[in-house]
């Protein structure tokens, strides 16, 4: 299966799915197509030494946001893709890329859904949140992509203890680590061999 992978800054997820691919955990994965939001996005890099092709696309740079998600979407097509994988993509898709790939997006959110989620909620933000709130557990959430911000059916989360001296900084590090570059690349394996199922915006995952 070929995946389109979406991103804005350094590219860890990107790499981790690379990684997999070529320990074999992916091994029928290809990455057709790096995606970014970004021209400063080290994932443009990461994707230069793995010899994918990467395009910058920025609704700026379009004269309207129709063009650009056409342009989008046309780029994820020509490619070949099957998959769009949002790795730390901080840009909302347009309608027309969200109709055409219905439950074929999928998201990495770095907050047990639906805590700490939603417009605005990127980045280190919900895990300012999190720490703010006083939660004692938090984690990732991969989800498919639908019209609303992450709203869709949640394929996998995974959970990670919070500890009393975590700053943002370091439970960023740890969900990324333990979680975010953990099931991401497992939920594509299972959309991969047919094991999700969609019904009433609940995912089901077979064993």
């Amino acid at each position: 299966m070929r995946i389109a992978v979406f991103v804005s800054g350094g590219g860890t997820n990107l790499q981790a799915i690379i990684d997999r691919i070529k320990e074999g955990y992916l091994s029928d994965i290809e990455i057709g197509l790096v995606l970014s939001s970004s021209p400063d996005a080290y994932a443009l890099t990461r994707a230069a030494d793995n010899g994918i092709p990467a395009v910058v696309m920025r609704a700026k740079d379009y004269p309207s946001f129709e063009e650009w998600d056409q342009s989008v979407l046309d780029a994820v097509s020509d490619a070949g893709c099957e998959l769009i994988v949002l790795a730390g993509y901080l840009s909302l898709l347009g309608p027309l890329t969200v109709k055409k790939f219905s439950n074929r997006i999928i998201n990495i959110h770095p907050a047990l859904i639906p805590s700490f989620c939603g417009e605005g909620m990127y980045g280190i933000r919900p895990h300012v949140a999190a720490l703010a709130r006083g939660v004692k557990v938090s984690g990732a959430t991969v989800h498919f992509v639908n019209e609303e911000y992450d709203s869709g059916p949640i394929i996998l989360q995974k959970t990670v203890n919070v500890l009393s001296d975590d700053t943002p900084e370091i439970l960023q590090q740890r969900i990324m680590k333990e979680c975010e570059q953990v099931i991401l690349p497992e939920a594509i394996r299972l959309i991969a061999d047919g094991k999700v199922t969609i019904e009433n915006n609940i995912a089901y995952v077979k064993d």
